[in-house]
């Protein structure tokens, strides 16, 4: 279950969405079965989706950016999703999984972990010896950037604003937690762990409601890319706060087939784990609704059909 689908079940997203749509876009299973012509797939494969469906033919597609397909549809948004017992997808919509990942841990390779390696280490372009800053590292996009981030060999600063969250994300990721308590801008611990130079790059999660702090986190020539948008607040910024830092600021919003398979190569390789805290049998997706919006959840919740 991703905050996409808290967003849909709270009616704070609507745009697009499919009347009475099935939810659900983190996807893993078994074929049960296929369709005449297809190849490459059989019944009993172990696998997980992509994000969309897509051609493979347009710009999109050829740049490695299938999830923004021309004509690519939504899996759990204008498609019938993972919610279920089954699901219909086209087959290039489906990933194999290597040998040794559970199929619980591989819900969590297309989103978040997909979408995570892609924004770190190709929009964030993050290199070894950097120091990254992650908002938002107790969830689920948050803990696997974390991770993915170290993977890189970035030092890397984790900020979470709740407390009981500090433990485990110490045990997650190789990292260094700041907690945002609101007591004190968490910009100034970054500038003091860093001998006030800044970050090299900051992984934003939740978006405005951290994005002044980020800012103000960054080095001269920092990258600040936007992840995620927690609250649909307005920010107001000075733009000579960007010019005189010479910074850059970025989004990324999805994964495409080649992120998902280097994803769960990270994950096979044991250079990054699969954060699920919770598993909810999928009748019980209301128990595991309650808890996502309370924000009571560490990593990923995951359902089970």
């Amino acid at each position: 279950m991703c905050y996409h689908d808290v967003a849909v079940i709270s009616g704070a997203l609507r745009r697009g969405v499919k009347p009475d749509v099935v939810l659900g876009h983190e996807i893993s299973g078994r074929i049960a079965d296929v369709g005449e012509g297809v190849e490459g797939l059989s019944v009993g494969d172990r696998v997980v989706s992509t994000l969309t469906t897509y051609c493979g033919r347009c710009t999109n597609c050829q740049s490695g950016r299938q999830y923004r397909c021309d004509s690519g549809q939504g899996v759990g948004h204008a498609l019938d999703g993972g919610f279920a017992q089954y699901v219909r997808l086209p087959q290039n919509c489906f990933v194999r999984l290597p040998d040794g990942i559970d199929l619980v841990d591989a819900a969590v390779l297309g989103c978040p972990m997909g979408v995570a390696l892609r924004a770190v280490r190709d929009v964030a372009r993050v290199r070894v010896g950097e120091t990254v800053l992650v908002t938002g590292a107790g969830g689920g996009l948050g803990v696997h950037a974390a991770q993915i981030a170290a993977a890189l060999g970035a030092r890397t600063l984790a900020v979470t604003g709740s407390p009981e969250k500090l433990d485990p994300l110490e045990q997650a990721a190789p990292c260094e937690v700041i907690l945002a308590d609101g007591e004190l801008d968490f910009a100034e611990i970054v500038l003091a762990l860093t001998e006030d130079a800044g970050v090299d790059a900051a992984i934003d999660t939740v978006g405005s409601a951290m994005f002044r702090s980020v800012l103000n986190s960054l080095a001269q020539y920092g990258r600040m890319t936007l992840l995620g948008e927690i609250e649909g607040r307005r920010v107001s910024i000075n733009l000579a706060e960007i010019l005189f830092r010479d910074a850059t600021i970025t989004s990324s919003t999805g994964a495409g087939p080649a992120d998902i398979e280097d994803a769960a190569k990270l994950v096979a390789e044991g250079r990054v784990t699969p954060v699920v805290s919770a598993r909810f049998p999928l009748e019980d997706w209301k128990g595991a609704y309650d808890a996502m919006r309370e924000r009571s959840t560490f990593g990923r919740v995951v359902l089970i059909p």
